[in-house]
């Protein structure tokens, strides 16, 4: 069963109409604005805005001398627009099948494939994190309960040692793409375990026909930028610096998107099945405009919770649909109770613990 207001595109955690979900759906439902209206120019803007500063930040970093003061002050701003850049798949991710192909298109050829992000990589498996079936268990990609285990130190050392090789694993799975169909159960393995932008090593990714058709189309141009990083050095046309300096431009953005996604949720569940209410309030919003937030959650994905309630709403009417429903709601719903202060007041019990 759909509400009129949840367009069928909509991947979201269930329909809840009953009880404060409820309410929170009517609510939407009945406002005077169309919360799920999409402004293209607000996409394109961003995503222009994202990578022309990433591009120009990040070239600058490249070509200055080493240790000089433009390289220095070019790698945060490359830093901090890349990871914005890198946001926007999120967004290409929840758009509908038909909605804006060619922005999806121009994001995966101008974005995707030149940091090797594909959306391919990310698009299925992050429907699986929205799914009522899914979320918070063990085929849930972007969920790991008690992934910092209470504090204990092991597992925040293992956690920053997966951030570190990451990108070196990103980088050799599309460079050695083509050693893939050496065999089919080399390739099958390759598709199922190796083929989700996912920190979680437990995953494994359930595929369609048109999955392996986006997989392929994504890989050959992945494979060539990725071999184009060494080639280049060897062929003297780079110096062998650029290497590293790559890396560290890829090391710091995956380390903001797996701080923010420290965040998103509380984790506190032991992986079973949860009903819609439970996955809700495991879920945050931030309300607060302090500075780590605000560089951590950009394009109004700040409001985790209101977006996992509706998936499909675009990422720039979030803020004004919380506003909303905080002004509607009745005092005692459990939705207020979903709004914390700032990024840390979550991150800190996720790495932590309770105590």
């Amino acid at each position: 069963m759909k509400t009129s207001m949840l367009p069928e595109r909509d991947h979201g955690a269930g329909d809840g109409t009953g009880g404060w979900i409820g309410d929170i759906r009517r609510s939407i439902r009945d406002a005077d604005t169309d919360f799920f209206r999409i402004s293209p120019l607000r996409y394109w803007t961003d995503f222009l805005v994202s990578l022309t500063a990433a591009y120009l930040a990040a070239y600058l970093y490249l070509v200055a001398a080493p240790g000089s003061w433009p390289q220095l002050l070019a790698f945060p701003i490359a830093v901090f627009w890349l990871y914005r850049l890198g946001s926007l798949i999120h967004e290409v991710c929840h758009l509908g099948a038909h909605e804006m192909p060619v922005f999806k298109a121009a994001w995966n050829i101008l974005g995707g494939v030149v940091t090797l992000t594909p959306s391919p990589f990310f698009t299925r498996h992050h429907r699986d994190h929205h799914s009522r079936r899914f979320y918070g268990t063990p085929e849930d990609p972007e969920y790991v309960a008690n992934v910092m285990e209470g504090g204990n130190s092991a597992s925040i050392a293992a956690y920053v040692i997966h951030v570190l090789v990451f990108p070196v694993l990103v980088f050799l799975r599309f460079l050695l793409a083509p050693l893939s169909f050496l065999h089919p159960s080399l390739r099958e393995w390759t598709l199922r375990k190796a083929s989700s932008l996912t920190l979680n090593r437990r995953y494994e990714r359930k595929l369609t026909p048109a999955d392996r058709r986006a997989i392929l189309a994504v890989e050959i141009p992945c494979f060539l930028r990725a071999a184009l990083i060494p080639g280049l050095v060897l062929a003297g046309l780079n110096p062998w610096t650029r290497i590293p300096l790559l890396y560290s431009l890829a090391v710091v953005t995956v380390a903001l998107n797996q701080m923010r996604q420290l965040a998103d949720h509380h984790f506190e569940g032991d992986g079973g099945k949860v009903d819609i209410e439970t996955h809700i309030l495991d879920s945050c919003n931030f309300t607060s405009n302090d500075p780590i937030t605000l560089l951590l959650f950009p394009f109004s994905i700040r409001y985790h919770a209101l977006h996992h309630l509706f998936p499909s709403m675009p990422y720039h009417n979030l803020r004004k649909a919380h506003a909303h429903l905080a002004a509607t709601l009745p005092a005692d719903s459990p939705y207020h109770s979903l709004d914390r202060p700032g990024w840390w007041s979550v991150a800190r019990r996720t790495i932590c613990g309770a105590a």
